[in-house]
Order: C-alpha cells, then sequence, then structure tokens
C-alpha cells in the first residue's frame, strides 16, 4: 500500500467537506479530499441545485398559465421533459465547474475512490492509505424507505424522480416534509394530479402550526390532494401504475410513488464504529465542537445528528477546517440555521415554533404576531398569499420567525439576525425597510410586536 500525508484529510466532498477542504487550505493547511462520485456532492448533483431549478420551471409554467392576467399575451403549449432536463443539468454543470476551479485553485488534492476509516485513523482508498493530523467525516446522507418498501420500478426516491423523462399523469408521494411538498409542487404545476400521504397530522410537520395549516390551504386551492394522520400500508405495482393502501384501508393509484421519508446517515460499511467511534442510530455523535469520541476526528453534515440541511453541513465544514487552524469560530446552534422549503408558496423559519415557545416559556410568557400577506404591496404585485408570524418573548426577545409565500426564502437572513442576536422587536422596528418588498411585510410584524402596528388594526 502506499501512504500519503497531509495535514488534513476529509472523507467526502459534499458542502460539509468540500467548505472544510477550501476553509483549510486557505488557512495555508495540506487537505485531501475524498470523494467517490463527483465534489459537491447530493446538494449539487441530486438535490439542492437540481431541485430547484426544476422548481424555477415549475415558476415559469405557472407564470405562463396566468399571463393574461398581467396583461401579456402567451399561450402554454405544455412541458417539454427534454428541455426542462437540458436546463437543469446545464445549471448543474456550470455550478460543478466552478467548484472544481476553486478546489484546483487552492491545490486541493482530490482523490476518486470510496474511502475507508481504519482503526488508526487513516483512510484506504484502494491500494492507497491517506494519513492526516486530522481527519473530518462528511459522508452525508441518502434516501430512506420504509420496512418491507422497496425502491424500483415505479416506486421512486428522489434521485430517480429527478431522472424521469416524463410527466406523469399521477403521482403518490408518501410524505409531506420539505421533497414531499417540493416534488408535489413541481409536478402540479406541470399538470400531474397529485396526493401526498403523510402519517402525522399537518404538511410540513415541523413548522409552526400557521405556516403548515396555510400550506394545505395554498395546495387545496392548487388542486393538491394529501391525506393526513393516516399510516401508510403497502404498496403494490405492475407493469403501467402503483396502488398505495393506507391501514385505514384507503387506496390510491399512480403511475408513481414517491418515497419521501427523509434522509439517513451515509455511514454503513466505512469503518466509524470499528476506529471507535460512538454511534447512534447510525449517526456520528458529537459534541457542540463537532469532535467525536475520538481524538482529532471531527464530523460534519447530515452524519450528524440534527437539521439536514446543505448550509448547516457547510457552516459545520468551515467551523471545523478553523478549529484545526487554531481559531475559535462561534458555535452555531441548530435552531439559529434557517429553513426554507421551495414549494410554491415557499415556506421559511428560524428560531422556535409558537408551541414550543409556550412549552420553554409558558402560554403568559409568549407574545405572536401574524401578518398576512394581503396587506403587502409587494405580495400583491407578484401575486402570492401567506403570511409572516413572528413569535418573541414577552418583554424580551425575538425567538422565532416564521414566512409563508412566494419568495419569502429570501427574507428568512433577517429573521435569522434577529434570533440569533436575541434583538427585541423595539430595536428592529426603527430599521427601514425599502418599499414596496416583501420585507415590509416582516417589519410590520415586528412594528404591531414592539406596540406601534402601522397597516394592522
Amino acid at each position: 500500500m502506499t501512504d500519503h500525508a497531509f495535514d488534513i484529510v476529509i472523507l467526502g466532498g459534499g458542502s460539509g467537506g468540500y467548505a472544510a477542504a477550501l476553509r483549510a487550505a486557505e488557512l495555508g493547511k495540506s487537505v485531501a479530499l475524498i470523494e467517490k462520485d463527483k465534489v459537491g456532492g447530493t446538494c449539487l448533483h441530486r438535490g439542492c441545485i437540481p431541485t430547484k431549478a426544476l422548481l424555477h420551471s415549475a415558476e415559469i409554467a405557472e407564470n405562463v398559465r396566468d399571463a393574461a392576467k398581467y396583461g401579456v399575451g402567451a399561450s402554454f403549449e405544455g412541458i417539454d421533459p427534454a428541455g426542462v432536463r437540458a436546463y437543469r443539468e446545464g445549471i448543474v454543470a456550470k455550478k460543478y465547474k466552478g467548484l472544481e476551479g476553486l478546489v484546483k485553485a487552492r491545490g486541493i488534492t482530490v482523490v476518486a475512490g470510496e474511502g475507508v476509516l481504519r482503526a488508526d485513523r487513516t483512510i484506504a482508498v484502494g491500494d492507497d492509505v491517506y494519513s492526516g493530523t486530522d481527519v473530518i467525516l462528511a459522508t452525508g446522507s441518502y434516501s430512506r424507505s420504509l420496512p418491507g418498501l422497496a425502491i424500483g420500478g415505479r416506486i421512486l426516491t428522489s434521485e430517480q424522480a429527478l431522472a424521469l423523462e416524463e410527466v406523469p399523469a399521477r403521482v403518490v408521494i408518501l410524505g409531506g416534509g420539505v421533497i414531499g411538498v417540493e416534488f408535489a409542487s413541481v409536478w402540479r404545476s406541470f399538470g400531474s394530479e397529485v396526493t401526498i400521504v403523510e402519517a402525522l397530522e399537518h404538511l410540513a410537520p415541523n413548522e409552526d402550526l400557521a405556516l403548515s395549516k396555510g400550506l394545505e390551504r395554498a395546495f387545496r386551492r392548487r388542486g393538491i390532494a394529501y391525506s393526513l394522520g393516516v399510516r401508510f400500508a403497502t404498496a403494490t405495482q405492475t407493469d403501467d401504475s402503483v396502488t398505495v393502501t393506507l391501514e385505514n384501508g384507503t387506496t390510491y393509484e399512480a403511475d408513481y410513488l414517491l418515497v419521501a421519508v427523509g434522509r439517513g446517515p451515509a455511514t454503513a460499511g466505512l469503518g466509524f464504529e470499528e476506529a471507535g467511534i460512538t454511534m447512534e442510530r447510525g449517526f456520528v455523535i458529537v459534541d457542540p465542537e463537532l469532535h467525536t469520541s475520538v481524538e482529532h476526528l471531527w464530523a460534519v453534515g447530515d452524519i450528524t445528528p440534527g437539521l439536514q440541511l446543505a448550509h448547516r453541513g457547510f457552516l459545520q465544514g468551515i467551523a471545523v477546517a478553523e478549529r484545526i487552524s487554531g481559531l475559535s469560530p462561534t458555535v452555531v446552534p441548530d435552531v439559529q440555521i434557517p429553513r426554507v422549503t421551495y414549494c410554491s408558496p415557499e415556506v421559511a423559519s428560524v428560531g422556535v415554533t409558537e408551541a414550543v415557545a409556550i412549552a420553554e416559556h409558558g402560554a403568559d410568557g409568549i407574545v405572536s404576531y401574524e401578518y398576512n400577506l394581503a396587506g403587502n404591496g409587494k405580495s400583491e404585485i407578484i401575486g402570492t398569499g401567506g403570511l409572516v408570524k413572528v413569535v418573541r418573548q414577552k418583554d424580551g426577545p425575538v425567538l422565532g420567525v416564521h414566512l409563508l409565500g412566494d419568495r419569502v426564502g429570501e427574507l428568512i437572513t433577517e429573521g435569522q439576525l434577529a434570533v440569533s442576536w436575541e434583538a427585541h422587536p423595539e430595536d428592529i422596528a426603527p430599521l427601514i425597510h425599502a418599499h414596496p418588498t416583501q420585507s415590509e411585510a416582516l417589519g410590520e410584524a415586528f412594528l404591531a410586536l414592539a406596540g406601534k402596528p402601522l397597516h394592522a388594526l
């Protein structure tokens, strides 16, 4: 075997891994980045970027359908799946080329192959061994299924759904979380009949109840059907259809079943437990600074318990590279990380829900305010409904910001600043939001919680 020594060896080239590599190289470290597929990982090639390109195609389709409402003459002639795919793949190719250039410019050694962690904290890739003073694990996640539900044929995960070369006439989606509602939004805009099956009581079940209910109302208006509070039982398929049965006996027949029940940590068979790392349900257990139970071994991204978000992994990768280099970056808890679901309407949030705030501070210790986007000029112009909800501790800081409406994901950074800096609405109320923008709706909520509502009763 051939040994290769570096300051830092990183296993996994997704958002967390490549961010760690770029920052470590910037800080003067020699870095090996081991990736079995392509640098950029799921987010760039099979997740965030291609699905958001798909959602933009869906937005264009809706705009063309509604063009007459805005005084524009246009006719919707249908979806060209090959054209959508070419657009999506072009976006990914450009971003990938840019990332490759960044990695090369920083002098990072990219190793193509599947790495396995060994007991001596080195990583084996075929006949080569890579050793580092520090090793960062960033192997990402995979699409989960349910026991007894085999993926294949007309039963898909998001990866296979992206590769479809047709617009399905009918689709059932198992799971009403982020992936499920995003694909539901796309397929409905493309003309499919869509039914979501969610075992919990609401769509987007991890969000504030006001957002979940608002999303359900919006989906009903769009003609997206859903079943809530009843568990999946079985799925059977033929050459041209799939039948889904729920535990209450309800059945749905469709061209495809998309399984969108979440993602699991990609850690099996990689030697983590054998190297002495503490694991739990497949996740790597880390402390707040992302150390594992083994000295000089770190873990970032989806393999650590918590939010499975590309920007969380990105942030963690940067932080670990800085800690290895002797810096002291701030620990950012998950509650301060913004969350966006890019369906139509979008769902965006940061901080705690009102229910969690009440559990922590008591009903008398919490004040919340909802502002309807019907009162916002820019939202009216672009034709979106929705709401802004802000939760604060009584006479205290902002605890949560929750948004529903097209394009509101662009507003969530202001919410993150308010929550992370423990700002009081009274601190934010004097700040001016440009007119006309959707950000004014967030300003209205802060004004109301500061005791001086302007456009609200």
